[in-house]
């Protein structure tokens, strides 16, 4: 992908599903009466909608491109972040949460890094391996989060 619109679309869509997921994963965590993986959930909603706005910015929109579905070069055909989302119920425990909650930002890195590696614009390249940057953050957090609840559920 060498080109920066192009790049920062796919980023738009990227963050739009992503905090959208964590809205879903923290409506879910309220219905398990699970205040602070809720309030974590929000939190990660929230960048998620920073890194969207940060993308807009950066693009320069008004308006978004409009692209199709045939037009987004997703790696699996769909978003990183609406990968293996189905499972999100009412029903779903702390730890399938957060396990969800982590393929998705590895999916997210995985996006975002494999543009670095590939890219020929510096501008895309630099781009990507910040935005790459923040999800390797958001998977450190998960994990921490993860082996949190792991070690209570011992």
């Amino acid at each position: 992908m060498d080109d920066v619109q192009l790049f920062l679309a796919h980023a738009v869509e990227l963050e739009r599903e992503a905090a959208r997921r964590y809205e879903e994963l923290a409506e879910t965590m309220r219905t398990e009466r699970n205040a602070e993986v809720e309030a974590f959930f929000r939190r990660m909603a929230a960048f998620s909608r920073k890194h969207l706005a940060l993308a807009v910015e950066r693009g320069g929109f008004r308006r978004l491109p409009a692209l199709s579905a045939s037009e987004y070069l997703w790696p699996d055909g769909i978003s990183p972040e609406q990968y293996d989302w189905i499972g999100v119920d009412a029903l779903m425990d702390v730890c399938n949460a957060l396990d969800l909650a982590l393929d998705g930002e590895h999916r997210g890195y995985a996006f975002y890094a494999g543009i670095a590696a590939i890219t020929r614009d510096p501008e895309v390249k630099a781009m990507a391996k910040e935005f790459a940057e923040e999800e390797a953050e958001h998977v450190a957090e998960l994990k921490k989060w993860i082996a949190r609840y792991a070690a209570q559920a011992e």
